[in-house]
């Protein structure tokens, strides 16, 4: 039988190496070596060598895994697998290119479809927030509990800006704008790993974001759940890891913002 909690203590140390790493590397970088993915989606040097490092670390961890990542350089996404990584290397590329310290290290373990374990290290304070199923989430090795706040209007919500598919544009502006009215203050910090920490940390009490991907929310989902709060998408519970829109609360939220989403989104 896999030892989950004992894995969290090893994805947790290969993690903050390599935040290490890439705060070293900030202090040199060269913003005109980035790369373009997308629409305003950039890659450099320094996500592509965290990628490889994680997953050479991952694979002496637990041999027999398979990979998604968001740099590919662990060859095509797994299929079938017992066990799958979920890595982004370096949530939060933007901010790092910019030099606004706010991005991190995510790494999910997946069994079948259940996240079993979830690491997100942010670099910049070197915390490192970590959780295994039934275990619980921690920072730094101190317990995590999400938020009580009972109601929106007591609340401080995080989410994220799309960066491309704009088709939905006008629909997110006018669920922003319910929230604005609704809240005490939204934050969008351009880290969904960091975002999702901090709401396992009581830092934030709900996040919510469309048109995102699996690595950037993997690891944070459990972190959440295993601090106490709920995730699903937007509407229903579906499928928070690859359905591509999320909401994350500590569970007393949760009706009052899917009402709020419903009034914009189909």
């Amino acid at each position: 039988m896999t030892d989950y909690l004992a894995l969290s203590h090893q994805v947790a140390a290969l993690c903050r190496t390599t935040a290490q790493f890439i705060l070293h590397e900030a202090k040199t970088f060269d913003a005109s070596k980035i790369e373009l993915k997308g629409l305003h989606d950039m890659v450099s040097y320094v996500d592509e060598e965290s990628e490889r490092r994680l997953v050479a670390g991952l694979r002496e961890i637990l041999p027999r895994a398979g990979f998604i990542t968001e740099e590919g350089t662990a060859g095509p996404p797994a299929e079938n697998q017992e066990f799958t990584w979920i890595i982004d290397p370096l949530d939060g590329t933007t901010n790092f290119v910019h030099s606004l310290p706010v991005f991190a290290v995510s790494v999910a373990l997946l069994h079948g479809p259940e996240l079993v374990v979830g690491v997100v290290h942010e670099a910049n304070r070197d915390e490192s927030f970590r959780a295994a199923k039934g275990h619980g989430a921690f920072c730094n090795e101190q317990r995590l509990h999400v938020t009580a706040a009972p109601v929106l209007s007591k609340s401080l919500i995080a989410t994220g800006f799309p960066f491309s598919k704009f088709a939905k544009l006008d629909n997110y502006l006018q669920i922003l704008s319910g929230f604005m009215q609704r809240t005490q203050g939204l934050r969008r910090l351009g880290s969904a790993a960091t975002d999702l920490a901090y709401v396992a940390a009581g830092r934030f009490d709900a996040y919510f974001e469309f048109n995102i991907n699996s690595y950037d929310v993997a690891a944070g989902l459990l972190l959440v759940t295993e601090a106490g709060g709920r995730v699903t998408q937007f509407l229903e519970d579906g499928d928070p890891i690859f359905g591509r829109e999320v909401v994350a609360s500590n569970g007393h939220l949760h009706a009052e913002m899917q009402a709020i989403i419903r009034e914009f989104w189909a």
